[in-house]
């Protein structure tokens, strides 16, 4: 008996050392036996085929290289000189800047933004302060064509131009409705930053809305931390798809680099001033002829007002539209045509938005009484980018 059982011991001991042997190195005798026939398959996920992975578990990497593909071809780069704007500068006259420096004659200022494709038929849009007074513009696109850029028309008050390249097979860039963003979505700056050549970052929509930075006289950017630097002005900022959300305009800086604070015009601004400039040559606005100031709770106070919003008139043009339509100094106008105004930004789009020779219906508050005045706009004077700088202050008249 005791023999018989070293037999069987040694029998399983062999059967168990073979099976073992064969899990290990030919599994698949194993699964194709009868006996498996009947088992649940085992599903192992395999990675997504052309998304890369990265890290250890192997999950997909984010990247925008499609948006990026999608876009950049569109974005080019507007290259410019002025021999004028260098005979306006020149420090020739200054004798001891020629003693250090030597003769250095009459050579043209230069300067590098960006622009963006807007339509095959070789519309670029891109920032006023790129191109305003400049007398040769060249623009470069990413495929090494270079060509000749006039100007078709431009807009100091939103920092924008028009500008017209003749060349075949243009790309264009998709237009977004940068109205549906929100805080938080992810955003390319797409640009030529220093002159370095094409670059695109990351980033996403930091705020929206910002106005009353003194940049412009209509001022609704979008903020991001997407870097902008010198260069990149003109530029586009895209979405996620690669669909233009807005034109890269200025930066916060204190060294000239990005710090993290971006300003884009949105969209929907820029598309209004390329229709306006290509139609008629210049963007036309309202305007009443008045000047505006926030009210502030000490405002408020002093003229014993029962209002927190609204936007007091401290001067009104004599005979202008507002004067003619019945506007007081000490007013606060606190509607325009069914749109609310809470400060004076707001104020300054309504009336802009006004179309001259029509009349408008404007809401003020009037030692305590609630009045509607009928104005009717006048055509808002055209401002050169200089005039706009010097309208920053509160006082800015509209």
């Amino acid at each position: 008996m005791r023999k018989l059982w070293m037999i069987f011991s040694q029998a399983v001991t062999v059967f168990v050392a073979a099976l073992f042997v064969v899990t290990t190195l030919k599994p698949q005798w194993i699964q194709s036996m009868p006996w498996r026939s009947n088992q649940p398959a085992t599903v192992i996920a395999a990675p997504l085929a052309n998304k890369p992975t990265g890290g250890l578990s192997g999950t997909p990497m984010l990247s925008f290289s499609d948006a990026a593909k999608r876009a950049a071809p569109a974005v080019v780069s507007v290259l410019t000189s002025s021999k004028e704007a260098s005979r306006r500068g020149t420090k020739q006259n200054d004798p001891w800047f020629r003693y250090f420096f030597g003769e250095q004659g009459n050579q043209p200022q230069s300067g590098i933004g960006s622009g963006v494709i807007v339509s095959s038929n070789g519309y670029v849009l891109t920032n006023n302060h790129v191109v305003e007074r400049m007398d040769d513009i060249e623009v470069m696109l990413t495929d090494g064509r270079k060509a000749r850029a006039k100007v078709i028309g431009s807009d100091p008050e939103t920092d924008l131009a028009v500008l017209k390249i003749e060349l075949d097979r243009l790309p264009s860039i998709t237009f977004g409705n940068s109205d549906t963003l929100q805080v938080g979505d992810a955003v390319l700056a797409i640009g030529n930053p220093f002159g370095v050549g094409q670059t695109v970052t990351a980033g996403i929509v930091s705020a929206l809305g910002r106005n009353q930075l003194g940049i412009n006289t209509f001022e609704n950017f979008i903020q991001t931390d997407a870097a902008i630097n010198p260069g990149n002005s003109g530029g586009a900022l895209v979405d996620a798809s690669g669909s233009l959300m807005g034109i890269n305009s200025a930066i916060y800086s204190r060294s000239g680099g990005s710090l993290g604070i971006g300003f884009a015009i949105p969209v929907s601004t820029a598309q209004h001033v390329l229709e306006s400039l290509i139609r008629d040559g210049q963007v036309t606005r309202g305007w009443i002829g008045v000047e505006p100031r926030d009210l502030t709770a000490e405002i408020a106070e002093t003229f014993n007002l029962p209002l927190k919003d609204g936007v007091l008139i401290t001067g009104v043009l004599q005979n202008g539209p507002a004067a003619q339509g019945g506007v007081h100094p000490g007013d606060v106008v606190v509607q325009i045509a069914q749109t609310p105004v809470a400060n004076t930004s707001q104020l300054l789009n309504a009336v802009a938005s006004l179309k001259p020779g029509e009349p408008a219906r404007i809401t003020v508050q009037r030692a305590g009484k609630v009045m509607a005045l009928d104005v009717v706009a006048a055509q808002r004077p055209k401002a050169s980018r200089n005039e706009v700088n010097r309208q920053q202050a509160p006082s800015q008249e509209e």
